[in-house]
C-alpha cells in the first residue's frame, strides 16, 4: 500500500510517500503560511493563496503517483489563525480534500511517534509557530508542551535582532515549567534542526540520509545561532547546508533550540528524519 502524507506547516509544506513500512521519499515547498500571523491574528489571503495551490499540487502528484491512501493534517498557523476555516476551505475548494486540524497535544504525539516509534526518549519540534517539547518512557508520557512560538513567529516578533529575541524567548519559555530531560535521549525534529545538521555536514545537495542521526551539542547550537545572527541574510543563504528560503529564520529557530536544550538540561540532541509526518500515518493507520 502507498500512503501518502502532507504536513502544512507554518513556513513549508511537505509531502511524505510511504510504502511497506519505509519513507520512500519527501518533497517541499516553502510557503510561509504563518507569516505575519503574530502580528493580525489571522493568516493573509496572499499566503492562503500560495499555500492552497501548493497543498493541490502535491495531492495531483500523489493522485499521479497511485496513492492508495491520502492523509492532509494542518499544525499551529492554521489552528491559531482567526480565519484558519478560511485556509481549509479554499483546499477543498482547489482539490476536494478536507484537511485535518490537529491540537498541539496531537502534533507532539505525532512528533514523538514518527521519532521513536515507541521508544524511550524525547523530542524538540521547532516549527514555524510553535515548538513541541514531550518526553515518554515504558509507554507513558512523562512531559509534554506546546509552546506558541517558532521561527517564523520569532522573526514576525522580533527580526533578526539577538536582544529583542533573546527577549522574547525568555519572556515565553517560562511556560515549559521545570522539567529536567538530562537522563532521556531526545531527538529534534523540524525544518530547523535537519537545516542545521545540514549545516554542520557542509552538504552541497541535501541528503536525509546524512543528516538522519546527526549529533548537536548544547554548545554547537548555541555557536550557530550567534553565526547566523551575525551573518546578513545573503551571507547565511550563501552558506553550504541551508535550505535558501529558510535563512531568514533560521537565527531565531536556533536560539529557540539552544534556549530549550538549555532549560531541560539537555546536552547533545540527535536528529531525526522520521517525525510527524511517519507518526500521523501511524496514528491514523497503525502502520507505515
Amino acid at each position: 500500500m502507498k500512503i501518502f502524507a502532507i504536513d502544512i506547516g507554518s513556513n513549508s509544506v511537505r509531502l511524505a510517500c510511504i510504502a511497506d513500512g519505509k519513507t520512500l521519499y519527501k518533497r517541499l515547498k516553502t510557503t510561509r503560511l504563518g507569516e505575519g500571523l503574530s502580528q493580525t491574528g489571522k493568516i493573509s489571503q496572499q499566503a492562503i493563496e500560495r499555500t492552497a495551490s501548493a497543498v493541490s499540487d502535491f495531492i495531483g502528484f500523489a493522485k499521479n503517483e497511485g496513492a492508495d491512501r491520502l492523509f492532509a493534517f494542518a499544525t499551529a498557523a492554521v489552528r491559531s489563525a482567526e480565519n484558519g476555516a478560511d485556509f481549509t476551505a479554499r483546499v477543498k475548494e482547489l482539490c476536494g480534500v478536507t484537511v485535518d486540524v490537529i491540537s498541539g497535544e496531537e502534533e507532539a504525539n505525532c512528533g514523538i511517534l514518527g521519532a521513536l516509534q515507541g521508544g524511550d526518549g524525547g523530542i524538540i519540534d521547532v516549527g514555524g509557530a510553535s515548538t513541541e517539547v514531550t518526553v515518554q518512557s515504558g509507554g507513558k508520557t512523562l512531559y509534554s508542551k506546546s509552546l506558541d512560538l517558532g521561527a517564523v513567529r520569532l522573526f514576525d516578533l522580533a527580526g533578526r535582532d539577538k536582544a529583542r529575541l533573546e527577549k522574547v524567548i525568555e519572556e515565553k519559555i517560562t511556560n515549559y515549567g521545570d522539567f529536567c530531560a538530562t537522563q532521556f535521549n531526545m531527538y529534534a525534529i523540524g525544518g530547523t534542526a535537519t537545516t542545521l545538521a545540514s549545516v554542520k555536514h557542509g552538504l552541497k545537495v541535501y541528503d536525509p540520509a546524512i543528516t538522519h542521526g546527526t549529533v548537536l551539542t548544547q554548545n554547537e547550537v548555541k555557536e550557530l545561532a550567534a553565526k547566523f545572527l551575525r551573518l546578513s541574510v545573503e551571507e547565511v543563504r550563501a552558506l553550504n547546508g541551508m535550505e535558501p528560503r529558510r535563512a531568514d529564520v533560521i537565527g531565531g529557530g536556533c536560539l529557540l533550540l539552544y534556549n530549550i536544550m538549555k532549560r531541560f538540561g539537555i546536552n547533545d540532541i540527535t536528529v531525526s528524519e522520521s517525525d510527524n509526518l511517519e507518526g500521523y500515518v501511524l496514528l491514523k493507520e497503525g502502520v507505515l
